[in-house]
C-alpha cells in the first residue's frame, strides 16, 4: 500500500484556507436558509435576516467560516490575509448586528433554528474568541457574547427533555454538538453548563457496546461511531475512556469495523449532499487522531488509527476548493483534522 505523504498545517496552507473562507464568508448568494416564515413580513433577504452570518451558502457554514478565520489569525498573525480577516470581522461583529441575530432567535418560529449543529458552532466560535490573548479577540468575544448566551440557554432548555440522542452523520448529530459545546463551557469556565453536557453524554452513551458502525450513509460528513468516541474521550478520564473504547469498538486494533478504515468515495462534487462525503473523510481523520492521542503509549490501536487518519486526510484535503458545494465549508474540517 502506498502511504500518503505527510500533510501539515503551515503558513502556505493556512493562507490557502484563509483565501477560501474569505471568498465565501460575505457571499450572500446562493443561499440555503433555515427560515420558518410566520407571515409575509418574514420574506426577507439572507442579509436582512442575519446581518452577521448571511454568507457561505448557509448560516452554520458562515459561523464556522468565522471560526476558521479567527483561529487562523490567532495561530498565524502574520498571514498575508490577516488585515482583511480583521477588517471583515470588525465590519460584521457589531453590537447592532449581533442584537439582530439575537432578535431573530427570539421569534417563536425560530425555536428549532439550527439545532443542534449551528448552536454548537456558534459556541465554538465564541470559545475561540474568548481563548485569544489579544485586544481584538477580547473585543470580538464581548460583542458576540449575547448570542453565545442565547444558545447556551437553548441547550439548557433542550437537553434535559431530549430522551434519545440523534446518531446520524449529518447536522443533527448530538455527539458532535456536545463536543463543541463542551469545549466552549470549559474555555469560559461555565461549570453548570459543563455538568449538564457531561451528564447528558453519560446518559446517552456511557453504556454503548459493540458498535456495528453501519456507515457511511450517502450524505454523511460525520462518522456517528467515531464522533461518539471523540465526545466520550472529552467526557471520561483517560483510564475510563480506554476501557469504554474497548467495549464500544472492541476490534479497532485489527481495523474493524472495516468501513471505518476505508475513505469514502465522492462521485459528484457539484451535488451538495454527495460532497458531504469529502467532509466525512476529513472529520474521520480528525476523530481518529483525537482518539489515538487519548490512548496510552504502546497501544496497538494508535498506529492503526494514525495510518487511517493519514489516508482519510489525503483523500479529503485535495477537494477543499473547487466546487462551491464543498468550498463553502470543507476548509473548516480540514483544519480540525490537521490540528488533531
Amino acid at each position: 500500500m502506498n502511504m500518503p505523504r505527510l500533510i501539515v498545517l503551515n503558513d502556505a496552507l493556512a493562507s490557502k484556507f484563509a483565501q477560501v473562507a474569505l471568498g465565501h464568508l460575505t457571499r450572500e448568494y446562493p443561499n440555503k436558509l433555515d427560515h420558518v416564515m410566520a407571515s409575509a413580513a418574514d420574506v426577507q433577504s439572507p442579509r436582512a435576516l442575519h446581518p452577521v452570518f448571511y454568507g457561505s451558502f448557509d448560516w452554520h457554514s458562515c459561523v464556522h467560516g468565522y471560526w476558521l478565520l479567527a483561529r487562523l489569525v490567532d495561530r498565524f498573525p502574520a498571514l498575508p490575509e490577516a488585515a482583511r480577516i480583521r477588517s471583515v470581522i470588525d465590519e460584521h461583529f457589531t453590537d447592532a448586528n449581533v442584537a439582530a441575530e439575537v432578535a431573530y432567535l427570539e421569534r417563536p418560529a425560530a425555536r428549532g433554528f439550527e439545532r443542534p449543529y449551528g448552536w454548537a458552532w456558534l459556541l465554538a466560535l465564541a470559545g475561540q474568541l474568548r481563548s485569544m490573548h489579544t485586544e481584538e479577540g477580547a473585543r470580538w468575544a464581548r460583542t458576540l457574547q449575547p448570542l453565545a448566551d442565547a444558545f447556551v440557554a437553548r441547550f439548557v432548555e433542550f437537553l434535559p427533555k431530549s430522551t434519545y440522542p440523534l446518531r446520524v452523520g449529518t447536522h443533527f448529530n448530538m455527539a458532535f454538538a456536545l463536543t463543541l459545546a463542551l469545549g466552549y463551557a470549559r474555555v469560559v469556565r461555565d461549570g453548570d453548563f459543563e455538568r449538564l453536557l457531561v451528564d447528558t453524554a453519560t446518559r446517552w452513551f456511557a453504556n454503548d457496546e459493540a458498535c456495528q458502525a453501519w456507515e457511511p450513509a450517502g450524505d454523511e460528513f460525520l462518522s456517528p461511531s467515531l464522533m461518539e468516541a471523540v465526545l466520550m474521550r472529552h467526557v471520561l478520564p483517560d483510564a475510563s475512556f480506554t476501557g469504554w473504547l474497548e467495549r464500544f469498538l472492541p476490534r479497532l486494533a485489527v481495523r474493524e469495523p472495516a468501513t471505518l478504515f476505508v475513505p469514502a468515495t465522492v462521485t459528484d462534487r457539484s451535488d451538495g449532499k454527495l460532497a458531504h462525503l469529502d467532509g466525512l473523510n476529513l472529520s474521520r481523520a480528525w476523530c481518529q487522531r483525537t482518539i489515538a492521542r487519548a490512548l496510552p503509549a504502546g497501544d496497538a490501536r494508535i498506529g492503526v488509527l494514525d495510518a487511517s487518519a493519514d489516508e482519510h486526510l489525503a483523500a479529503g484535503i485535495a477537494h477543499v476548493a473547487g466546487d462551491y458545494m464543498g468550498e463553502h465549508w470543507l476548509a473548516t474540517f480540514a483544519l480540525l483534522a490537521l490540528e488533531a
